[in-house]
């Protein structure tokens, strides 16, 4: 298919300063959603996530049944929505999770570069989906975003869209490396029309992670590709969040952008790790430190 067509039928991305001029309303916006029922909602709508070299099979395990176990100790709360993790430990998750309704979210397709061989990132997808991934986040090919290659970046999405089969696809823009409005927009239209479900800020794993700005604008995108298409694509925010008021302000981005019918764990998800104890201890109203 000839994505690059596609982009015809959306209105060119804001200018820079307007963005900034509505990311900066919605600062001043959020300061209103920093209540114990909308952090509630973002503890429930976390991707609980460990990706580091360090990661062992132990760890990892440890990780997830401390996350497992988190409704027997708050009872009164929703727990997180899934475990993200390397692909070679989605099935120590698997064992350490089972029976509970906690998803499992592997990244995918040579994270976090995206730097590799299609098959490779074929057969990694495959993978990760056999040994029981429910959700997969991959990397768009930054590098053919950048030097114009629309149509080769969105076709590796569509590839993996087809090995991801019926799994949840989170596609990630990497916006600190995109940086204009321009790109980020072009990315996520690109992104949406190849197939994923959710269009995610960051790996967390370059200098600039997610921004106000940038989920301004890849917001934009997903409510003009529902007026196009009538498909509801999700947001994932992701990289650097750690802060209630962090979470408070992306909350606040989706639900003026998209509306209240996007404030679901199913088209909302963050991805942190400190951010889960720190929601957690804003609700409580004392330090907790109880994930991992």
């Amino acid at each position: 298919m000839e994505y690059a067509t596609l982009l015809n039928d959306y209105a060119a991305a804001a200018s820079a300063e307007q963005v900034k001029q509505k990311a900066d309303a919605l600062r001043e916006l959020a300061k209103g959603n920093q209540t114990a029922e909308v952090y509630k909602f973002c503890l429930s709508a976390i991707d609980l996530t460990t990706l580091s070299c360090c990661d062992s099979e132990q760890s990892v395990g440890e990780f997830a049944r401390r996350a497992a176990e988190f409704t027997i100790d708050y009872p009164h709360l929703q727990n997180v929505a899934s475990i993200c993790v390397y692909p070679p430990f989605v099935e120590t998750v698997g064992l350490a999770i089972d029976a509970t309704p906690l998803r499992i979210t592997s990244v995918v397709g040579g994270f976090p570069s995206s730097q590799t061989f299609l098959e490779v990132k074929m057969l990694e997808t495959a993978m990760a989906i056999e040994n029981g991934a429910d959700e997969v986040d991959m990397v768009i090919n930054v590098g053919k975003i950048l030097s114009g290659a629309y149509d080769e970046a969105a076709a590796e999405i569509e590839v993996i869209r087809g090995e991801a089969e019926d799994a949840t696809l989170k596609v990630i823009l990497e916006t600190g490396a995109l940086c204009t409005p321009e790109l980020i927009r072009t990315a996520s239209l690109l992104a949406m029309a190849a197939g994923a479900d959710f269009i995610k800020t960051s790996t967390g794993k370059i200098e600039v992670s997610a921004t106000a700005e940038a989920a301004v604008v890849m917001c934009e995108a997903i409510r003009d590709y529902y007026d196009v298409t009538g498909y509801k694509v999700g947001f994932k925010a992701a990289g650097g969040i750690r802060s209630a008021e962090d979470a408070a302000l992306y909350y606040t981005i989706v639900k003026e952008i998209l509306g209240e019918e996007w404030l679901t764990p199913e088209l909302f998800r963050i991805g942190a790790s400190a951010l889960a104890n720190n929601l957690l201890s804003a609700i409580e109203g004392e330090e907790v430190r109880y994930f991992l």
